[in-house]
This record gives C-alpha cells, structure tokens and sequence, in this order.
C-alpha cells in the first residue's frame, strides 16, 4: 500500500481500459534551480484585459467553506505520457507563465503521471520569485481515485497526506473525489473521513468527479458539504444540463467541466477534414483526441460534427476569435458552471492567447440560436450513455 516512497496502485480514467492498475510515475524533486531563477520577480499579468478581472474568477461554496478559482482552468492530464515527452523544468516554466497571465488554477490528480510533483516546484517557484498577491491567487485542484477497498480513516489520510506531501503545501485548496462502483457504499465513508481531514485544515474544499446526480443527491443528504462536482461536458455532451444542472440549481453546487474542446477536435485544425479517408486528416494521436472521437460517434458521427465545426467558425470568424474561444464560452455560459479545463502541454505548447479572449468573449442570441440548432441534431447522450460519469462505469 502507499507509503512516504509517493508510489501507489491506482486506477486510470484516462485510459480505456481504466480497470487496469497503474503504477504511478514520479520525479525527481530534489533538483535545485540556481542563478537567475533564484532572483525575486515581479511580474504584470498582461493575458487577461483588466476590464474582464472580474470574468475570470468565480467562488465555488457550500455552507462555511468556499474556493475562488479561475473559471478556465488548467488541465494536467496531458502530464501523465501520451501527448509527447514533457522536461520537468521546461514544464514549471510554462505552469509559471500561465499564472502571470492570471490563469491562476491548476487542475491534476494523483494519477497524472508528475502532475503532482510539478506543482510542488511550481508553488514553490511562485513563493520565491513572485509576488505575494499572485500567491495567493494560485490554486491547486487535484483528485484522488482510489481502488475499491475499505474506506478507513487512516487510509484515506495516508493517501492525502501523499498529495500534500507532492504538492508541498499543509493543505490542499480542493479535494476531488471519484468513486469506480456504486454499489459499493464505502464512497460515504471515504467521504466522511475527507470531511474529517478538511476540518483538521488538511483540505480546504472537498469535491466530486464523474459522480451521477443520483450520487451526488445522496451524498450531500448525509451533511457532506461538496462545492462542484467535475464532469465531462461539451457542445457535443450536454448530458450536465439535464438531470445534474437541476439539482446544482437547487443546491447551490457547481460544475466544474472537462472535455470542453474536445482534446482539440473543436478546434480549426479538424474544420473540413475526412477521417473516413486513411492520412486525410490529421492523426488522432493522443489519448484525449482517441477518447472524444468516440464520443463524437455516439453523439452523431463526423459529417454532423463537420456541421457544428462551420458553424462555430462562423461564429469565430463573426467576433475575431478561434473555435475553441467559442466552444469554451458557450459552456461557461451555463448558469451551473463555474469553471471549464482547457488542457495545457506544458513546455511542447501554449494558448494563454486564446483562452485570454474567452473573458472578452460575448456570445449573443443570434449566436447562441446558431449553435443550439446544430447540437439539437445530435443524439441524447443521456440515453446513449447515462448520465454524467456513467461512462468510466458501464460493462
């Protein structure tokens, strides 16, 4: 079982064959910046216009406890192999980057590959070299999924002190939460013990991934105080708006979203192409890129997701912006939604330039109506699928 070596066994959403164990990767944190790196730095955030300050973060609450997060977050599962080499110092680099231009929240889990460990010389880099004011803006959101086994107190604190220990910092801003087997009830009682470790100061919010609506109702029935749960939510899955953007509406939770683009299949690079047609288009080579083709199968195939690309690039081309600008905004605009995930590869490539425009970004009704009239031809997801996070648990 885990130990203060930082490797366990875990179970990983990302893959398609997420029953297998993983073992997690690590690096090696010891290495020391010198020189200039060492030197204080005072920076201007220059990615985000200071008359949409205001558009850029949101509060995520229940009860007493409450996080402020940036509303387009930065995702790190492009850290845990797939998405080409990433260097250690060429990523806290780029992490360091994103926070200068006021993308300030952090998104991984304890499966990530070192997703965890650079952000532990990330924020360390951030209390040395930058100013105490972005410090305190900078969020680290991770997850912990564990296997099915008995949820005990001091199993659920070995696995988050982990983390913490990762991370490097006494608490961990969010803790969320994904749960393989419903059946299984020990999910309140790993719950519970969070609640414990948040009262203790060692978790500051306590969250949910990829739980249902039905889960998540019975869940905060038993006074546990969840503030988002994050699930997979897109202009092709709308599954959110449904059955859990009720219950958000009445509880006052929040979602947090992933798959907005789509691994970049919403994007201009796939406008027009053919992947019917063998090296016609471009390769889906990523694990990301290979998970969202399937979903844009079961939605209605790629001729209709031809349709949404033109329509979004009209729509882009109508406001000066990309199709992945519009395809985040449209879902920031839904009223239950606090935040979106936009992945970053971190040191291989960057879009601080878009994702800046989303918060000058305003969507009208023309627009909207534009949008909605192609999602509409697509098929339910709900009843292809179920509902939210029920695809990390079909046979």
């Amino acid at each position: 079982m885990a130990s203060a070596t930082l490797t366990r066994t875990l179970y990983n959403l990302a893959s398609p064959n997420h029953s297998k164990p993983q073992a997690r990767r690590t690096i090696d944190s010891r290495r020391t910046v010198t020189g200039a790196r060492r030197r204080q730095i005072r920076c201007e955030v220059t990615g985000v216009a200071s008359e949409n300050r205001q558009q850029l973060v949101t509060t995520v609450k229940n009860g007493n406890d409450s996080l402020e997060i940036c509303r387009v977050l930065n995702g790190m599962w492009q850290t845990s192999g797939g998405w080409g080499r990433i260097d250690r110092d060429d990523a806290v680099e780029a992490m360091l980057k994103y926070a200068d231009a006021g993308l300030t929240t952090f998104d991984m889990a304890d499966h990530y590959g070192p997703a965890e460990d650079l952000y532990g010389l990330f924020i360390n880099r951030v209390r040395r070299e930058r100013s105490p004011e972005l410090l305190e803006k900078v969020k680290g959101l991770t997850k912990w999924v564990p296997p099915p086994v008995k949820m005990t107190s001091s199993y659920v604190r070995q696995n988050i002190d982990i983390s913490r220990k990762r991370m490097d910092v006494a608490s961990l801003d969010m803790l969320q939460f994904h749960w393989w087997d419903y059946a299984n009830k020990g999910y309140l009682d790993a719950l519970k013990h969070l609640t414990d470790l948040k009262e203790e100061g060692k978790i500051k919010t306590v969250a949910l991934t990829n739980f249902d609506t039905e889960r998540l109702q019975i869940i905060l029935e038993n006074g546990i105080p969840i503030v988002s749960n994050q699930v997979q939510h897109s202009l092709v899955d709308m599954r959110p708006q449904q059955r859990m953007a009720e219950l958000c509406q009445l509880t006052g939770v929040k979602l947090i979203t992933y798959g907005t683009v789509m691994g970049g299949l919403l994007s201009e690079k796939f406008l027009d192409t053919n992947l019917s047609i063998p090296f016609a288009g471009p390769p889906l080579n990523t694990p990301s890129l290979q998970k969202y083709k399937r979903m844009v199968d079961a939605w209605g195939g790629w001729s209709l997701f031809q349709a949404l690309l033109k329509t979004l690039n009209q729509v882009a081309l109508k406001h000066g912006v990309s199709i992945p600008t519009v395809a985040v905004k449209y879902i920031l605009d839904q009223p239950t939604v606090a935040g979106s995930m936009v992945g970053v590869r971190l040191g291989l490539s960057e879009h601080i330039k878009d994702t800046s425009a989303i918060f000058s970004l305003t969507l009208d009704e023309e627009d909207v109506k534009r949008i909605q009239e192609v999602i509409s031809k697509g098929k339910d997801l709900m009843r292809v699928i179920g509902d939210c996070g029920d695809e990390y648990r079909r046979a």
